[in-house]
């Protein structure tokens, strides 16, 4: 027992100097995600309700703001290590020299962005000379001037009323214009005002041109190249309980945007959420020609003064191959 008895003490030294000299557990990466209360950023709250970004060895804070101009400024000071933003505000700020990466195609729009018109109007060549609410810079904005353009027509050929997307419905229906251009839930509450008003356009015209991308600043992707693969890793995961739990997931969704599921229900019946597989096909193929669309169409509503380098501004190495 001698023996024995000696050894255990040479044991638990070694133990002790083992566990001195191990590497500590790297800490978690913090990052900012600066987002807004729309629906197409909703895998980001459900990661953030069922602790994936901590199964993950993330440490994210979503920061939520109002209004675009606020979280475009944040992210374009450092503020923020990332953010959701719509896809042509994406291309503005990297015209403008902002040092950004899309690495996700999160959502575009089908039915939730949408011209509306009333009596006399039925179609978008029907719009001219016609008094038109939207909101300038804005995704409504981007809609329609595709959607003249491609009817041979522009903003010339309107009669254009700048107002808040919020607010474009309720001018048309209180009979102050003769179309509207907005998105849901405002889409659903024009139409159920009364009054002779349909749908003549919608986002699905063009797949990909209403569209939102999740954006890493180019110091952070390049300092943490693990850590983005990680966050897209998450959304994967947020995405699966989407499809799998809809009911509870689109009610974590409703509550971070501040309303009830039931109001959002034509919201997310008119948006398209992508996975990754989705993602590794998109932003190497139909996504690079609607990413052009997109650009194009802001610059001809003055966002910026050149299209610049897309396939720079794209970035598909952080999606892994499975």
């Amino acid at each position: 027992m001698r023996t024995l008895r000696s050894f255990v003490p040479v044991m638990l030294i070694a133990i002790f100097i083992f566990s001195a000299c191990a590497p500590k557990p790297a800490a978690p990466v913090k990052i900012r995600i600066g987002t807004q209360p729309w629906i197409g950023y909703g895998p980001w709250w459900i990661a953030q309700e069922k602790g994936m970004f901590t199964a993950h060895g993330l440490d994210v804070e979503l920061v939520d703001f109002v209004a675009d101009t606020e979280v475009n400024a944040a992210f374009a000071s450092g503020d923020m290590d990332a953010a959701n933003l719509a896809t042509h505000t994406a291309i503005k700020l990297f015209a403008n020299g902002v040092d950004l990466k899309i690495v996700l195609l999160e959502d575009a729009s089908y039915e939730a962005d949408a011209i509306l018109a009333g009596a006399g109007v039925q179609t978008i060549a029907d719009l001219k000379g016609k008094s038109i609410a939207y909101e300038e810079g804005s995704t409504s904005d981007l809609l329609l001037n595709y959607a003249l353009a491609q009817n041979g027509m522009s903003l010339a050929d309107i009669s254009p009323a700048p107002m808040p997307a919020a607010d474009a419905g309720s001018a048309l229906i209180a009979g102050q214009v003769q179309a509207a251009v907005t998105y849901e839930p405002y889409i659903s509450a024009a139409l159920a005002g009364g009054g002779d008003l349909r749908v003549i356009y919608t986002a699905g015209e063009r797949p990909g041109l209403i569209s939102d991308v999740f954006v890493v600043s180019g110091k952070f992707a390049k300092e943490n190249p693990t850590a983005v693969e990680a966050l897209l890793k998450v959304w994967d995961e947020a995405m699966a309980f989407y499809k799998s739990n809809p009911d509870e997931a689109k009610a974590i969704i409703a509550k971070a945007v501040g309303s009830s599921p039931e109001e959002l229900a034509t919201a997310f019946d008119g948006v398209e959420f992508y996975d990754l597989a989705q993602n590794r096909a998109q932003l190497t193929g139909e996504f690079t020609q609607t990413i052009q669309d997109v650009a194009t169409v802001a610059k001809s509503i003055g966002l910026m003064d050149a299209i610049p380098d897309l396939k720079a501004l794209l970035d598909a190495s952080f999606l892994g191959k499975n």
